[in-house]
């Protein structure tokens, strides 16, 4: 095996621990799962908070169908509604709710706590160090 791959497979194995880490503190104390809480994050810094269903989808990194079903989701919570658009009647806007805006800031402190230990614990400190020297 590579360095590159055997450097690429212990990065894979960091972001999901990571992940798995986020994920478990969203959901035991907010309800939320990663990728909700990344919709609530996204929709509240999008103007008007609020982004046609197809780009959400893009920044999640998630296909229509799964960006759907989460929003509706969100919506049955509250959090979120779905709106359509007034130019085009076709295109559908997922919209943050003030419970939703609620909700995403009261877990942000515990979000930002569980990626601060997940990173460190996984040694991800070094990596993300060296990136934000490249960006400075």
């Amino acid at each position: 095996m590579s360095k590159e791959s055997e450097s690429w497979l212990t990065l894979i194995h960091a972001v999901a621990s990571v992940e798995a880490d986020l994920e478990k503190v969203l959901q035991e104390h907010h309800g939320l799962g990663l990728s909700e809480y990344r919709a609530l994050e996204i929709l509240s810094r999008s103007p008007g908070s609020e982004l046609r269903m197809q780009v959400l989808a893009a920044h999640l990194r998630l296909n229509q169908s799964s960006v759907s079903r989460m929003v509706e989701r969100l919506e049955r919570t509250g959090l979120a509604i779905r709106d359509l658009c007034p130019d085009d009647k076709r295109g559908v806007y997922a919209v943050l709710t003030e419970k939703g805006r609620a909700c995403l800031e009261n877990a942000q402190p515990d979000y930002e706590t569980a990626l601060a230990v997940s990173l460190k614990e996984n040694g991800c400190g070094e990596l993300l160090a060296a990136r934000q020297t490249e960006a400075g």
